[in-house]
């Protein structure tokens, strides 16, 4: 009698639930305006932000904000979801 070892047993794995530094960016319009939209969605979804770096320029339709928040990977989800359903974000995604 021969044993077969090549049989798997393979747990499934489960999403982390510990916070994690995350880096999103994020696109908008409408400058500054624009960015206190997405910074006040960022605060009243709780997210605690790390670093923040925006690029806003004269002349230019779109702008950008990069920072690092410290979430779980289904929070993070609902963030993106939350900034993506803003009318001034053109995208908002990990980096």
């Amino acid at each position: 009698m021969s044993l077969d070892v090549s049989a798997s047993y393979r747990m499934p794995t489960a999403r982390s639930t510990f916070p994690v530094r995350r880096r999103v960016a994020t696109y908008f319009t409408g400058g500054v305006e624009g960015l206190l939209t997405v910074s006040s969605t960022l605060h009243q979804g709780g997210c605690k932000v790390h670093d923040l770096a925006v690029d806003i320029r004269d002349g230019v339709t779109e702008s950008s904000m990069v920072c690092t928040v410290l979430t779980t990977e289904s929070e993070v989800d609902l963030l993106l979801d939350r900034l993506r359903l803003l009318p001034a974000v053109v995208s908002s995604e990990l980096r």
